[in-house]
């Protein structure tokens, strides 16, 4: 109980922390001289307090400061000069720049984030009321779900408000869910037959997680690598579904359902490569990624629901699992 409150300043220190990247937009001196004035003029004092009391509650609560409230400013000043010249919109600290509504930093991203999770959310729940507990596959199902809640969970909050925790989260919980969608797999390919296999395998992600994890967190925060990383173990995860597809594409007439998620997911992802600055200042490439990827659930879970009701039915009659 003595830890609680060293764990709770701890996280109220990295919550409070803003990401530090570099990019053209805040490299210009414009820019640095106009954060710098800004800060000078505003923010300390009695100009401070007057902001203090002047800022919305939600703004104060989601951990907005003058700083940053400066640096938002002196983004769009940096950007109309940037305009005025006929040059390309440059990004700032590692992402274009966005119109802020309310308290959110990315809304678009931050609206399709939340739309995922309540899609998993609806679906998981239409799962656990249509398959039977019993089913083999069940609780490993309900786990996925819930590491998918936590991360779209997480996903909101960081297009919500980018700083050093919530990047973090955002990013680790993502790799959660590829790697126990790798677990799935197993599960449902070698595990109901062999046990142990899956159990070894899942000792294995879990090794490989962690070592991920604080690779990032106490060496060093890669950006490159973890992309890398990502994109290994995505294709482990791809590969593996897409195997177990074409070897029950004659037996299994939902098989179908599970390739084209693969195939969807993968694909979407691409999106990610087209990068253009942001569409009314909102919609960007990684908005429209997320908000492509909420009917994809339904598909899913229809295929987990499926397959289940299959595997109960199968071992009711004592048939060998495909």
């Amino acid at each position: 109980l003595d830890m609680l409150p060293a764990l709770a300043a701890a996280v109220l220190l990295l919550s409070s922390a803003t990401t530090v990247r570099s990019s053209q937009g805040d490299k210009e001196p414009v820019y640095r001289d106009c954060v710098k004035q800004c800060v000078r003029t505003n923010c300390t004092g009695t100009r401070l307090r007057g902001f203090q009391l002047a800022q919305p509650q939600y703004m104060a609560l989601t951990g907005w400061t003058c700083r940053d409230d400066c640096r938002y400013q002196c983004m769009w000043t940096t950007v109309g000069l940037y305009q005025a010249e006929g040059y390309r919109v440059p990004q700032f600290h590692g992402k274009w720049p966005f119109a802020r509504f309310l308290c959110f930093e990315e809304p678009a991203s931050a609206l399709a984030s939340l739309l995922n999770g309540l899609a998993c959310l609806l679906m998981m729940l239409r799962y656990r009321s249509t398959v039977p507990r019993q089913s083999p596959m069940y609780h490993t199902i309900n786990a996925f779900s819930l590491v998918s809640l936590n991360a779209w969970f997480w996903s909101t909050v960081f297009h919500t408000r980018d700083t050093y925790l919530t990047e973090k989260m955002d990013y680790f919980c993502a790799t959660a869910v590829i790697l126990y969608s790798i677990y799935l797999c197993c599960v449902r390919t070698l595990g109901l037959r062999r046990p142990g296999v899956s159990s070894i395998v899942g000792v294995l992600l879990i090794l490989a997680f962690t070592s991920h994890v604080s690779y990032l967190t106490f060496v060093s925060f890669d950006y490159g690598y973890n992309m890398a990383a990502n994109a290994t173990i995505g294709m482990v995860n791809l590969l593996w579904w897409l195997c177990w597809c074409w070897q029950n594409r004659r037996t299994l007439p939902y098989w179908w359902k599970c390739g084209l998620v693969v195939l969807l997911l993968h694909g979407l992802a691409l999106l990610e490569l087209l990068d253009f600055p942001p569409l009314l200042w909102v919609l960007d490439a990684h908005a429209v990624w997320h908000l492509s990827t909420v009917p994809v659930h339904f598909l899913f879970y229809s295929f987990l629901i499926d397959d289940s009701l299959y595997l109960l039915n199968t071992e009711k009659m004592g048939v060998k699992v495909e």
